[in-house]
């Protein structure tokens, strides 16, 4: 029987200031989830530019407590009016100092769910994130939302394969994956990647990545955000490369279930000889 939801992605180009971010982010929810979406995800550090082209101090302000910050509180608010989940990336402050790349996610009724931390955290040119952020230390948490259990993988933690599976292993049917993707570092990866761990894993990946040029960086964000099926394919049509855009997909949630009887990985995992790969 099929399980049909349909799913709302938002890339957006940085408008300027952090208010205007979110005032779009919002019209684009409402849009989505007048087109039908129960599901609705945002880019990387939704509100902000992605600042990590720099190292300056003056980026912390733009950290929220979460929960209990305003930006929880009005997605909360606005996953309410809409009926849908929400997956909101921002920065979030743990205590003074302490700062984590984090996104929350709100279920239809309004319910604060939980936050998943970014484990992974480059410190390559134009992403200098171990300036911004310490790494994720809550685990790899799958939230049983009303479009059924998500989990959440942040940009840099797509290359490492574990995570990916820990969430399959936890039972995501749909992985958000919120991005901040420059075009000359690694837009042939964004093509192989996620297809690659939604196969691998047998569930749907939902990959959004920001779009444009923005002031602290010369590289544009190229979009293309796209919803991929356990078979690997993408459903529709990727989102604009160059412009603002709103990827409304539907989905058959049980496309997971009947990849993974015809095939068995997870029946077919060998943990016994995986010992060697957590030895540091």
């Amino acid at each position: 029987m099929s399980e049909l939801v349909r799913i709302g992605l938002v890339q957006s180009s940085w408008t300027g200031d952090k208010d205007s971010m979110i005032a779009v982010a919002v019209k684009q929810a409402r849009e989505a989830a007048a087109q039908g979406a129960r599901a609705i995800c945002f880019q990387e550090l939704f509100y902000g530019p992605y600042f990590c082209q720099v190292q300056d101090p003056q980026y912390y302000d733009y950290t929220e407590q979460v929960p209990g910050g305003p930006t929880t509180e009005l997605m909360r608010r606005l996953a309410r009016e809409l009926g849908a989940v929400l997956v909101v990336p921002v920065y979030e402050v743990e205590q003074p100092g302490v700062y984590y790349n984090t996104a929350f996610v709100v279920d239809a009724d309004g319910e604060y769910l939980g936050k998943y931390r970014k484990h992974h955290i480059p410190q390559v040119h134009g992403f200098w994130e171990k300036f911004y952020f310490r790494p994720g230390n809550l685990g790899y948490p799958v939230f049983e939302t009303a479009i059924g259990p998500v989990g959440v993988y942040i940009c840099y933690d797509r290359h490492f394969p574990e995570g990916w599976r820990a969430l399959g292993l936890g039972g995501a049917r749909i992985v958000f994956n919120p991005s901040a993707t420059s075009r000359s570092l690694s837009q042939h990866l964004w093509q192989l990647e996620q297809p690659a761990a939604a196969v691998a894993n047998e569930y749907f990946v939902a990959a959004i990545n920001r779009v444009g040029v923005e002031p602290l960086g010369d590289d544009d964000f190229y979009g293309t955000s796209y919803i991929v099926d356990p078979r690997g394919q993408i459903v529709g049509s990727p989102g604009s490369d160059g412009e603002d855009d709103l990827v409304v997909r539907e989905i058959d949630l049980s496309m997971v279930d009947e990849v993974r009887r015809v095939w068995a990985f997870y029946r077919d995992r060998r943990p016994d000889s995986y010992l060697e790969l957590v030895e540091p």
